[in-house]
């Protein structure tokens, strides 16, 4: 990286950079390239800025699984009018808001879309995209650096089953949970959603609350949820988002003392996760539902752990909600037949089964590089591969924080990119690194092995600290006691990252 000192302040050579996609991370990582001074262009395949968040993606009713205060960039709170856990069209405004605060409205080509990219023709460093424009014209265009920030909920998951142009042909519908966008969908309708996550368990209760004929919730397996507040009292955040419990879970690279004190601890433990199971069954009614999860909670801690939608559990309870374990095996007329045996008729038949995860618009030969067989990424910090060169992932590092940890990932790239990280890795490092913590996802904790290996929970802190140290702060909370027991800060973490080197590029 060329360098140089101008005026006491270290200048870096000025780049062109790419941002793919303007939701949260892509924001974050714009806005990070052009604090230093460099050159972007965000694209955009929709019609708008927000990604999840944007209007035309969002279910009715859908807000955040995380308070606001952990859902927020390290420069900007959410408003104080705001929910506890903000609505959708809040969330969309305060991302809307954070785009004008640092000027990047300018910088955003909406209805454009990657098709390919490649490296560049000449033996530059950096890439050549190949672009859609909104009339469907193709340019291509060369860039110095690609910050892919296209995020785990880009490309719904599709289902084929035999049966669906009948099912269809007599007027049902099938939709991904993405495009149940309007209550009206649901309305005097007899309404299947296949899935168990809190997408699908919020578009039941939508659904009953709209004033839906039937609803029916088809899930394989029962999963411990987690309420807003627990015992109806303590703010999840407050037990769930702390060091203190993060310090149960064995983590990656320790030494022989601390597998010691675990090994210690473990009666404790123990202890305290059956209490919390306990505490669950009986606030979310599981036994009367007949959803007690078969897996111990600490076993599946994860970004997959879904909060409990507010009513849920009392709908599955009366039959308001109806709940069938297995899944669709396939359409008959206008019903759906269980992999039970189950048959529940339908008008509407809404699929949350999720996203894509891939890079589908990287060649091959690079994705091989990026993607082991059994779906793991090699992301050194879950950011960066040595064997793509100017190139990182924002957004990748997904967690409930899920904005703080794309603000960080976004302030280690720039710097990474730059040469400028005060701790900056060597391929060799990066490789070696990748290689543990694989063996620590796949062998010492499978459940951290989840969407990919990206997910950080229940490890945000440790993540933190890493990326902190990597950039070189100065700052910490002044008492440890305190930060022990408390959440992240993301204002914290904003003012620890003012204390980093400074630099420019020019």
């Amino acid at each position: 990286m060329n360098s140089s000192l101008t005026g006491g302040v270290v200048m870096v050579s000025r780049k062109k950079v790419c941002v793919i996609g303007a939701g949260v991370s892509g924001l974050a990582a714009a806005k990070a390239f052009a604090a230093r001074g460099h050159q972007i262009t965000v694209i955009e395949r929709s019609g708008d800025l927000g990604g999840v968040w944007e209007p035309a993606r969002s279910y009715p009713e859908v807000q955040t699984q995380s308070p606001k205060d952990l859902y927020c960039y390290t420069d900007k709170a959410m408003p104080d009018s705001y929910p506890e856990w903000p609505k959708g069209p809040q969330v969309h405004a305060y991302l809307t808001e954070y785009a004008k605060d640092n000027d990047l409205l300018g910088a955003i080509r909406i209805n454009t879309a990657v098709v390919q990219m490649d490296r560049r023709p000449d033996s530059a460093p950096g890439w050549r995209l190949e672009l859609r424009g909104p009339d469907g014209g193709i340019s291509h265009e060369d860039f110095d650096f690609v910050a892919v920030c296209t995020g785990q909920f880009n490309e719904p998951q599709t289902l084929s089953l035999p049966g669906e142009d009948t099912f269809k042909a007599q007027g049902g519908r099938i939709l991904h949970s993405s495009q149940y966008n309007d209550p009206m969908i649901a309305k005097g309708r007899k309404l299947v959603v296949l899935g168990g996550s809190k997408s699908a368990t919020d578009i039941a209760v939508n659904a009953v609350n709209s004033g839906a004929a039937e609803v029916t919730l088809v899930y394989r397996e029962p999963v411990w949820r987690i309420p807003y507040f627990i015992g109806g009292l303590v703010n999840f955040k407050r037990i769930l988002y702390i060091r203190a419990q993060e310090e149960m879970f064995r983590s990656w690279g320790i030494g022989a003392m601390s597998r010691f004190a675990h090994a210690v601890a473990k009666p404790l433990v123990w202890a305290n996760w059956r209490g919390l199971e306990s505490l669950l069954k009986v606030q979310l009614k599981l036994g009367k539902c007949d959803m007690v999860p078969n897996e111990r909670i600490e076993d599946g801690v994860n970004c997959s752990v879904p909060i409990a939608t507010p009513g849920f559990f009392p709908m599955v309870a009366d039959g308001r909600i109806k709940a069938i374990r297995g899944s669709f095996e396939r359409y008959d007329g206008k019903s759906i037949v269980m992999t039970g045996g189950q048959r529940v008729e339908a008008d509407v038949a809404v699929l949350a089964i999720g996203y894509k995860l891939g890079v589908p618009f990287l060649p091959q030969a690079y994705r091989d590089r990026l993607i082991d067989p059994d779906g793991q990424y090699r992301l050194y910090r879950l950011i960066a591969n040595p064997d793509l060169p100017e190139m990182g992932f924002v957004g990748f590092n997904s967690s409930f924080c899920t904005v703080l940890c794309a603000d960080l990932a976004a302030n280690w790239l720039v710097r990474y990119a730059d040469g400028q990280l005060a701790r900056q890795p060597t391929p060799r490092e990066m490789r070696d690194n990748i290689e543990m913590m694989l063996h620590f996802k796949r062998v010492e904790r499978p459940a951290a092995g989840v969407y990919g290996g990206l997910c950080v929970a229940p490890y945000h802190f440790k993540h933190f600290d890493e990326l902190m140290a990597d950039i070189g702060v100065s700052g910490r909370r002044a008492n440890p006691l305190v930060e022990k027991f408390t959440p992240p800060d993301a204002a914290a973490y904003g003012r620890f990252l003012a204390s980093a080197p400074a630099y420019r590029a020019a």
